[in-house]
């Protein structure tokens, strides 16, 4: 099973990567899917896209990115091992 993780960029490193905020950690995200800036060349700062293993897959909207990690955070709740996916391996 494959599980995207939603997350707020909050930073353009370089043409290829952001600095993306997913549950307080930042993480580096490859970018080259959904590029660094919008289709108006307008940088995705405050965008959200959905992560899996380090690449933005896609760019979801603020509402489908909160109801996914309200989702994901239940699971944790009943599934540990879903926090490696949300807080990585700074919240073991």
């Amino acid at each position: 099973m494959c599980i995207g993780v939603p997350g707020q960029i909050i930073h353009i490193i370089d043409s290829r990567y952001a600095k993306v905020d997913v549950c307080g950690i930042q993480r580096d995200v490859n970018m080259t899917l959904v590029g660094t800036h919008d289709e108006n060349g307008h940088p995705r700062i405050g965008q959200w896209v959905l992560i899996h293993v380090g690449f933005a897959m896609s760019v979801i909207d603020e509402h489908d990115a909160r109801d996914t990690l309200d989702a994901l955070q239940n699971m944790y709740a009943v599934e540990p091992d879903v926090g490696a996916l949300l807080y990585g391996e700074e919240r073991q």
